[in-house]
């Protein structure tokens, strides 16, 4: 090779490491240019816009395997089919307000707070379960829980009197009937200084639940919140004096047990007769009329005992004391109940209680309500005459 071939050569790989050069000295500047940009967008809280379908495909991948895939599933997980599951997510969206986010639609939102009802599942676990952190879940609990309490005039129940011409063996009897009343013990967790009000008689720290529910099974009225330690007169009493509390019109009444006076608008049983459903069993006949009215009573009026049983069966967080505070807790019992309701409605069959025809009248008594509870004569006398027709015609029917 000639020495002016050499000469070249040497000048070609100088311009090569100088253009190397210069071009590495522009991407240390451009780097430190976007790093400074980098800095003063998060500094003014700018962050660069990212499709919900990109940044949360794989984080919806629980909220698909658990209502998407099939009717079981959703039933078993979140106690409703899909099809329910959809008009629930859609009378939320509407009627209660529930709006989906940046990063949660609101199917994933309604699915997190159905599984954490039917399951009592902590915050750590469903943040592990559906890819979502502790404050996300949190705060979507309470939004879903929000929009639930705004459905209470759509989901509960109106409660209408049983017809003259009613021909079911548990209600013919009794006629304006509007359904049964009783009371039940939710576990609840309480401060220190305010266990002992909350002590029930059987020594648990529970909140003194009033329910009114229909014929069907449907919850008509609901009050949390009473200390455990509050008699169940107390508690009805409150209810009935409330603006927006049970409402009982003249003539009709609910079926009650011997813990409740026996009063206008609400009946009770004969004290001191037979009367649970257990002690009629092996062929045991009535002796009296009062034993008689108490069989047909309890038989009647099981119907709320059968409605709490369903509701703590389907709702896990309502059998043991949840982590939320008390105030949170009483709401969530209200929730609890308007779903229990809205899977009666939507569900042919209910997966934990045989469906129950519904009556079929449209009548409703218009009328100033009950405001007081006071043992009544005319109610004692009307309690006799009743189960002195009940006893007759059962006599007369064997004849």
């Amino acid at each position: 090779m000639s020495r002016l071939s050499l000469l070249r050569n040497k000048e070609k790989r100088k311009k090569t490491v100088a253009i190397l050069t210069v071009w590495l000295q522009m991407n240390v500047i451009a780097n430190w240019f976007l790093t400074m940009a980098g800095v003063a967008l998060s500094s003014h809280r700018i962050k660069p816009k990212v499709t919900y379908e990109v940044s949360s495909y794989l984080k919806r991948e629980y909220i698909r395997r658990l209502v998407h895939n099939k009717d079981t599933t959703c039933t078993s997980e979140l106690r409703m089919n899909r099809r329910a599951f959809y008009k629930l997510c859609e009378m939320l969206e509407n009627i209660g307000g529930l709006k989906p986010t940046r990063f949660m639609l609101v199917d994933e939102q309604v699915g997190l707070f159905l599984h954490i009802l039917s399951h009592h599942q902590k915050n750590r676990t469903i943040l592990t379960n559906f890819q979502r952190s502790g404050e996300t879940v949190s705060r979507c609990f309470h939004k879903v829980l929000d929009a639930t309490m705004r459905l209470q005039g759509h989901l509960f129940k109106k409660p209408k009197p049983v017809l003259e011409n009613c021909d079911d063996e548990r209600w013919k009897w009794f006629k304006n009937c509007l359904g049964a009343l009783d009371g039940t013990y939710i576990k609840i967790k309480v401060l220190a200084v305010d266990r002992n009000r909350y002590r029930s008689r059987k020594g648990d720290i529970a909140t003194n639940v009033l329910g009114a529910c229909t014929s069907d099974m449907q919850f008509t009225y609901v009050l949390p919140g009473w200390e455990g330690s509050a008699a169940d007169g107390r508690v009805l009493r409150d209810a009935i004096s409330r603006r927006n509390g049970l409402k009982v019109p003249h003539g009709c009444y609910y079926l009650v047990d011997a813990g409740y006076a026996n009063s206008e608008g609400f009946l009770a049983p004969f004290r001191g007769q037979r009367y649970h459903l257990s002690e009629w069993r092996e062929g045991r006949y009535a002796r009296s009329a009062e034993e008689f009215y108490n069989m047909k009573h309890s038989a009647a009026r099981n119907v709320i005992e059968r409605c709490f049983g369903v509701l703590k069966l389907r709702w896990g967080i309502l059998r043991c004391a949840s982590h939320y505070p008390a105030r949170t807790h009483n709401r969530i019992i209200i929730a609890c109940c308007l779903l229990h309701n809205f899977i009666r409605m939507e569900h042919e069959f209910d997966p934990f209680e045989a469906e129950i025809n519904e009556t079929s009248d449209n009548n409703v008594i218009e009328d100033d309500p009950i405001i007081a509870i006071e043992p009544s004569e005319a109610w004692t006398t009307m309690r006799m005459e009743l189960a002195n027709e009940m006893f007759n015609t059962w006599k007369a029917s064997r004849n």
